[in-house]
């Protein structure tokens, strides 16, 4: 598998030099109106995303997008403050001085330009369930960390171990059913562990896609769920060199985070990095503080790449370093967490910010080469990666670990866009992963194993003057190779050899029925194979508070979804009704059957008693929907207003299934006022209601609801290097006790963090 990857950078860039030769070079003109008045829209932002190309407009609303071929048809994407998002199919070949007209709109982005699907779309012509959110509301948010910053999203919420750790769960499904995309590349980070969170900088993120429902047309396994992609940001234009510095604090778990940025442009040349620091302690609630709940991190990443009339190529790498705290009991029953010796550990202590025993200590490498050949009129678009994980867990010693995982992933992902044929748009694609993992600890989890998956895909777009439809389907392979492990005489793991395969389909279309109303629509198929702690697992779960048991014998999932969607766009008034239904053959999840325990040996000699989880399979439906209503009857207030609803059933014994998320409602107010030298600012209030969670199965208990109450404020600074941006947040302001359902804390009376206010700054310079 390593010799086809090596074969295939070789071909691939043998040929290079014959496209960056081949295609003509041109530059694309156009101007930016607004659309009642007639009069230029100085400094509008023009994208083409397929072309990593970025320009904006001078003082008579002109721009020049330079170093584009010659011909070919992309999607061109245009945003002004006040002005409407619009994006249009551009033929580079016979349009010349295109012109614009930009309509004022307090919904600046109701036009949302879709990346993770074979063509740029706008969501006028997507048949799947997309919400994106962009870098100022990831800011704004407070979110420890990138899954928690979005975690508000209808549909979208995370099974949370602290601050420090959260996975995303889309319509009820999440761990390896969910894939996270970065840098173009599938995330490989040992997924399957509750308390294993995705390995990304949170500053990186320029913009955030979340595909809700099956995505295995485009994605293979592990998209059964939906697909969270982390998209970084457009480099500058042509001759720009520009860089920014961001800092935040948050008064719960005195998170201090920072992050340093510098990018440029020369003449096509395109460059980046970025160092982030991110350090707290234990988070709180009441007047308690959770000992060695506290997290540091450190990332380094960067980009070096070419954007020329031939495409573009980007080669990015980073490294991402974290150790975090892992709490091993719950308070007593007075509410007080204690040490060996059952002294009450005091606040001092608890608020230290030195991570003590027991911890993780995470670094995650990584290496992507995405790329994008234009092709005459078509498109060969790569992404080529590496991975290593390095996964250790420190109990009784800072030095040597317990647990130690290596994982080492290489992956491809080669689709070509074939020119368009009248109003067809035709693509196929070829994804596969080879992975290998080592234990090099002395306490074993999950057993060695490599795997090698392979997928291969066809998918056809037609687009009509009022939408659009796509059909396509997929053949994956996978195979799964468990090593035999015997330690001190005892058998550990026994060894399997395991092949799935699956055909997968998707049919869905878009259609404007009315002025501003879209119907959508979308029947697919999903397909995953088992993980390896599902297939393999026996020991101990470290900050799970479990004992996990694997069955090799498990069948892959198999799913199919239905999805109805209608969205309303007006200029003072948006609605969008999401409404789906799945149902998953060979459902695989943990339980603890019979309160089945299994006795645990510690150093010191005491004994501990863990419950034993095991994986098992059923047929399950999930079935919900998400409601958004936003209203700005003055252009200044904005009353936004969302809800979401899951339900699982276990179709073996008509009973929920484990890990769903309450049903909830969020209603936030924002006060966008004009103040005089100043530019966005707002002012915030929200309301998050998370209803009672009654239905659970047999090992989980009752959720109550609650509420709670959000606020912040911000404004920016306009400067010679661009917007100087301060925000204050404030979650939880009454300072609830409360457990979310899916808090890994919740079954050790954990509660969920209280009140806290976070402070941020973005300056621009250079």
């Amino acid at each position: 598998m390593k010799r086809v990857h090596l074969l295939l950078f070789i071909a691939l860039y043998l040929f290079f030099p014959v496209l960056s030769f081949a295609t003509e070079v041109a530059q694309f003109r156009g101007k930016v109106i607004d659309a009642d008045m007639k009069s230029p829209l100085p400094g509008a932002t023009i994208y083409i995303t397929d072309l990593k190309a970025i320009t904006s407009t001078n003082e008579q609303g002109e721009f020049i997008l330079k170093n584009v071929p010659a011909k070919g048809k992309f999607l061109l994407e245009v945003r002004f403050v006040g002005y409407k998002t619009y994006s249009v199919l551009v033929d580079l070949g016979s349009q010349h001085n295109l012109v614009i007209p930009l309509s004022a709109s307090v919904i600046e982005s109701a036009e949302v330009v879709i990346t993770g699907t074979p063509f740029s779309s706008n969501n006028k012509t997507n048949s799947l369930s997309v919400v994106t959110v962009g870098k100022t509301k990831l800011a704004q948010s407070g979110g420890t960390n990138l899954i928690d910053a979005i975690a508000k999203i209808p549909g979208v919420s995370q099974v949370s171990t602290g601050g420090a750790i959260s996975k995303p769960i889309i319509r009820g499904l999440g761990y390896n059913r969910v894939l996270t995309m970065v840098d173009g590349a599938r995330e490989e980070a040992q997924q399957w562990g509750d308390e294993h969170g995705i390995q990304v900088d949170q500053f990186s993120a320029a913009r955030i896609e979340i595909l809700k429902g099956p995505a295995s047309l485009l994605y293979g396994s592990d998209a059964l769920g939906g697909v969270i992609n982390v998209i970084d940001d457009l480099v500058p234009a042509p001759g720009v060199y520009n860089g920014a510095f961001s800092s935040t604090y948050s008064t719960n778990n005195g998170l201090s985070a920072s992050s340093l940025m510098l990018q440029g442009n020369d003449d096509g040349f395109v460059y980046r990095g970025r160092a982030s620091y991110k350090n707290a302690y234990g988070f709180g609630y009441k007047n308690t503080t959770v000992p060695n709940s506290g997290f540091n991190e450190l990332d380094f990443n960067g980009m070096l790449g070419l954007n020329k009339s031939w495409g573009y190529s980007h080669l990015s790498f980073s490294r991402f370093h974290t150790n975090i705290g892992l709490v091993e009991n719950g308070p007593n029953a007075d509410g007080n967490f204690v040490n060996e010796d059952g002294d009450v550990i005091p606040q001092s202590e608890a608020k230290e910010r030195a991570v003590g025993l027991p911890f993780q200590n995470l670094t995650h490498y990584r290496a992507a080469l995405n790329s994008n050949f234009i092709l005459g009129k078509g498109q060969l678009k790569t992404v080529f990666a590496f991975q290593s994980n390095i996964r250790k867990e420190f109990e009784e010693s800072a030095q040597e670990p317990g647990l130690n995982l290596n994982l080492k992933s290489y992956t491809y992902d080669v689709k070509y866009n074939f020119p368009n044929l009248g109003e067809w748009q035709p693509a196929v694609g070829v994804q596969g992963m080879y992975q290998n993992n080592v234990n090099s600890g002395e306490e074993f989890l999950i057993p060695d194993y490599n795997s090698n998956n392979i997928g291969a895909f066809v998918y056809l777009k037609r687009n009509f003057t009022k939408g659009a439809i796509n059909a396509g389907v997929r053949y994956d392979y996978k195979k799964m190779n468990g090593k035999d492990l015997s330690f001190n005489g005892e058998q550990i793991f026994n060894g399997f050899n395991n092949e799935f395969s699956n055909m997968s389909g998707s049919l869905g279309f878009a259609f404007e029925v009315a002025k501003n109303l879209v119907l959508k629509g979308n029947a697919g198929s999903g397909f995953r194979a088992p993980n390896i702690a599902e297939l393999g697992a026996n020991g101990r779960h470290e900050g799970t508070f479990r004992y996990e048991i694997g069955n090799s014998n498990l069948k892959q999932e198999t799913s199919l979804q239905f999805d109805l969607g209608l969205e309303y766009t007006a200029e003072q008034v948006t609605f969008g009704l999401n409404a789906y239904a799945n149902r998953i053959f060979n459902y695989i999840y943990p339980g603890n059957f019979n309160n089945e325990t299994m006795p645990f040996d510690n150093e010191d000699g005491s004994v501990e008693t863990l419950p034993v989880y095991r994986y098992v399979q059923t047929n399950a439906d999930l079935f919900g929907g998400e409601a958004s209503v936003d209203f700005h009857i003055v252009k200044s207030l904005h009353f936004e207003n969302s809800f979401s609803y899951t339900k699982g059933v276990n179709r073996a014994n008509d009973e929920a299934l484990p890990f769903i998320p309450a049903a909830s409602i969020s209603n936030e107010i924002r006060f966008e006022p004009n103040v005089k030298g100043l530019a966005d600012t707002y002012f915030k209030v929200g309301v998050t209601n998370t209803f009672k969670q009654a239905r659970f199965d047999s090992f989980e208990t009752q959720t109550n609801g609650y509420t709670l109450l959000d606020a912040g404020f911000g404004t920016s600074f306009n400067t010679d290097k661009g917007k100087l941006n301060v925000w204050v947040t404030g979650q939880n302001l009454l300072n609830k006790e409360y457990y979310n359902h899916l808090s890994r804390y919740k079954p050790v009376g954990i509660y969920n963090p209280g009140r806290n206010v976070t402070f941020g700054i973005s300056v621009p310079f250079l």
